[in-house]
């Protein structure tokens, strides 16, 4: 069972700052690093640490094709990127000393999926395997509608959430993923019963997980609801922690394990990570969170 992730590939440029720059200010950094980001490729990469077949589709520019051999290493078969020459993706990333992150973001050549690219990735998908997408990319519906013509399921995770995903074929997606500010986004709902109902309503037949940051992960599947709760860490960067928890439930659930037992993998991914600074390299090692679920069980 495989995961084609159609996902951004970023170059991330992450300034470690005393606060948020405002605006007329100019501040100093007191560390600079250039890392492979992206939440396309932070979620293949974790999708990879968890042990799943993932393919990477998209796009970056010919002069950054290490960060595709970084992928590579990862375990992310690296067969549908396309090296161009278009601007790669890039993110201007601010990290403060309580871990928040501010993040400007340039799309570049994730801009640039066609419906070939599409079509040719797709080529050797069976039924069983999985489409992953993001906010980050062009052609969402050119991709679901190509999923759906293959009989694939289709993980959604809209973000940085947008206006235009509420014009997306939602109905054709089978799991999505959101934080509760892009829940709220899209439902233009302010309470979490009011969020639920709408879901229930609106998407009665997608599994909709909502992810609460330090309060854990709530899903509503089929009208049922549970809550699963987060693991106390020391948190020190909070860059690629949703990325992670997505990668690792997916890699979980696919493999045929329940959702509570999906979500508690990936709640303890996510903690590992923030544990750790920058992004892909933040992610853990599935043995690092059985370890910890061991340890913490």
């Amino acid at each position: 069972m495989a995961i084609y992730n159609f996902g951004s590939i970023n170059i991330d440029h992450v300034y470690q700052v005393d606060h948020f720059v405002q605006p007329g200010e100019t501040l100093s950094s007191r560390k600079y690093e250039q890392v492979l980001g992206g939440k396309g490729a932070n979620q293949s990469v974790a999708l990879a640490k968890a042990g799943a077949q993932v393919f990477h589709v998209g796009g970056i520019n010919h002069s950054d094709k290490a960060f595709k051999r970084q992928l590579e290493d990862y375990g992310v078969n690296c067969e549908h990127i396309n090296l161009t020459h278009t601007p790669s993706g890039h993110a201007i990333i601010q990290v403060t000393p309580d871990a928040e992150n501010a993040i400007v973001l340039f799309g570049g050549a994730n801009q640039a999926l066609s419906k070939s690219h599409i079509h040719q990735s797709l080529a050797d998908a069976t039924k069983g395997d999985w489409v992953l997408l993001q906010n980050e990319t062009n052609a969402l519906a050119d991709i679901i509608q190509a999923a759906k013509e293959k009989n694939l399921s289709v993980a959604f995770n809209p973000a940085p959430m947008s206006e235009t995903v509420k014009d997306l074929p939602l109905h054709d997606i089978d799991l999505l993923i959101v934080n509760e500010v892009e829940a709220q986004m899209l439902t233009g709902k302010t309470t979490f019963s009011d969020i639920a109902d709408y879901f229930k309503a609106h998407c009665p037949s997608v599994i909709v997980i909502i992810t609460l940051g330090k309060k854990g992960a709530h899903v509503i599947d089929s009208g049922e609801q549970h809550s699963v709760d987060a693991f106390l860490v020391e948190a020190v960067d909070t860059t690629a922690a949703g990325d992670t928890f997505i990668g690792f439930f997916l890699a979980s659930f696919l493999t045929q394990q329940d959702i509570s037992t999906s979500l508690k993998t990936a709640c303890a991914a996510s903690a590992l990570s923030v544990t750790q600074h920058g992004a892909a390299q933040s992610i853990p090692t599935i043995d690092a969170v059985n370890t910890f679920l061991h340890e913490r069980a």
